[in-house]
């Protein structure tokens, strides 16, 4: 590879990051910004085209992973029948209607080809749920919903889209040996995630050290998904269940491996979602070039129509799979006693957003596949079309609508204090158990002091409660305990870096005592 190709190679993640921290910064969307900026930037690098393989084999494990791991397993099972539904039946209904429409517009197409279409764009895409999740505070339910949805489609899309591919190959295929195929691999993921997910666990006790256990966890996606898709079952579902089985089990880890492990999984996510997104921006040229002499007013018609038949089979599935088993089941209205609201139907419907994962299946078609050059740009039509136009409007329906996770926030931060009073008085019941047991006199000071730091952390979540400062608006103990403790940390961390300056301390003092302040000044922070 030349220097020049290298050069290349390295120009566009740094651009992306680029582009990524000037939209953290303004507080913009990330997501979209980088699709703008790959679709400015697509005419000057033209042989920037998407790799298949390398986004199913290299980025779609670890940002499959990174989500599961930071979902709720607890929430994911409260809400499996509309991730059900949504996951599976819509993906199966939306690959019907898209390739309905399609064999409507192309005719000449095989009707397994454009049933390959309809599935290449069925899945709401993981990474853009993740990423509106994350920004618009919406309600948690919904956003288990969008992120379970998201986290298992993939799995019931590909398997349909292998199938409507080999059928246009020509490769028979009858409707029962369809489904047997789909359950195969939607049962073959989840075993095999199963018994990865236990293996791991059992290996992550035995080892006991957050460095190892992390380096072993950057591993553990590609395994699962390298694992189940040779033995022809669904990567992507073996993937997610490791890693909601992995995140559920993270609070029962050493401090050091939970701190580590957010901090590499955060940079992991971000520096590939900030390339995946720049990607789909690039592949404009690609596919134009592609094209070659087709008219494009007769194209932009097909683009408009499949986006249309996209968006609008999602708002014909959603609403009667979320309303309609409350009216059919006695048993769902036991379990699930509080309604669907109507807002976050709505929010559900238009939060479509398809992403890198459909341009990859569609890039995967072999070349002498029917249409192949027409599905890609629809296909890459369809992903910018849900990107832009349903994400730039998303945050005006959800402040239009009026939904927000406020009154969420303040039933956990009341239950947080709860709970820390609760943990407190067990705490000091304890210490004072062991105080009891005989504590040498030169060690009282030490009790007193963890008898002020545990009654301090209780009284710190309490304070949040009345949004942080006292009846008069006056500044809380806690509060100025913060402050005064970050000015104190600010001037030892001066006082440190100027011994290692004058040659009195080595690096590696300065280095070991700053991480332990650094500890603390994360405590307060988080608090």
């Amino acid at each position: 590879m030349s220097q020049e190709s290298v050069l290349q190679l390295l120009l566009v993640p740094v651009i992306a990051i680029a582009v990524a921290a000037v939209a953290r910064r303004r507080e913009w969307s990330a997501p979209l910004l980088l699709v703008l900026a790959g679709l400015v930037l697509s005419p000057l690098v033209p042989g920037y085209q998407l790799d298949p393989e390398l986004i199913l084999l290299v980025f779609l494990p670890p940002l499959l992973y990174s989500a599961a791991i930071d979902s709720s397993y607890t929430r994911l099972k409260a809400v499996r029948r509309p991730v059900a539904l949504l996951s599976i039946g819509l993906v199966l209904f939306t690959t019907l209607v898209v390739g309905w429409v399609t064999h409507l517009l192309l005719p000449e197409l095989p009707v397994a080809a454009a049933f390959a279409l309809g599935a290449i764009v069925a899945p709401p895409d993981a990474v853009a749920a993740v990423a509106v999740a994350r920004r618009l505070g919406l309600p948690r339910r919904v956003v288990s919903i969008l992120v379970g949805e998201s986290l298992f489609n993939d799995a019931t899309a590909l398997t349909v889209y292998r199938v409507a591919v080999s059928a246009a190959l020509g490769a028979g295929i009858t409707w029962p040996e369809a489904a047997g195929r789909f359950l195969y691999a939607a049962a073959g993921g989840v075993v095999i995630g199963v018994v990865l997910s236990w293996l791991l666990i059992r290996l992550l006790q035995l080892l006991r050290d957050p460095l190892t256990e992390n380096t072993v966890m950057l591993l553990i996606p590609f395994g699962a998904y390298l694992t189940a898709e040779i033995a022809h079952t669904s990567g992507v579902v073996a993937v997610v269940i490791v890693g909601l089985s992995v995140g559920h089990r993270m609070p029962s880890a050493g401090f050091g491996t939970r701190l580590l492990s957010g901090a590499v999984w955060r940079v992991m996510g971000f520096f590939l979602e900030t390339i995946v997104f720049m990607l789909i921006g690039l592949q404009l040229w690609p596919i134009m070039s592609a094209l070659g002499g087709e008219d494009p007013w007769r194209l932009a018609g097909m683009a408009l129509a499949v986006f249309a038949a996209t968006v609008l089979a999602r708002a014909v599935w959603v609403v009667p799979s979320i309303h309609l088993p409350r009216r059919l089941s006695a048993r769902v209205r036991r379990n699930e006693p509080k309604p669907p609201s109507w807002p976050g139907t709505l929010i559900v419907s238009w939060a479509g957003m398809r992403g890198v994962v459909s341009l990859a299946a569609a890039f995967a078609l072999p070349e002498d596949f029917p249409g192949r050059a027409t599905i890609l740009f629809l296909t890459f039509a369809v992903v910018i079309g849900t990107l832009l136009i349903q994400g730039l409007s998303f945050p005006a329906l959800i402040s239009r609508l009026r939904v927000s996770n406020e009154q969420e926030i303040f039933a956990d931060n009341l239950a947080e204090a709860g709970a820390k009073q609760q943990a407190a008085t067990a705490s000091l019941a304890r210490l004072e158990e062991l105080a009891a047991e005989g504590i040498p006199e030169s060690g009282e000071h030490v009790v007193r002091l963890l008898r002020k730091r545990t009654e301090h952390q209780p009284l710190a979540a309490w304070e949040r409660l009345g949004g942080g400062t006292g009846p008069e608006g006056e500044e809380t103990p806690s509060g100025l305990y913060r402050r005064l403790r970050r000015e104190m940390l600010a001037v030892e961390r001066d006082v440190l870096v100027r011994l290692r300056d004058e040659g009195r301390i080595d690096d590696e003092v300065l280095r070991r005592v700053i991480r332990e302040l650094d500890f603390e000044e994360a405590n307060l922070e988080r608090e």
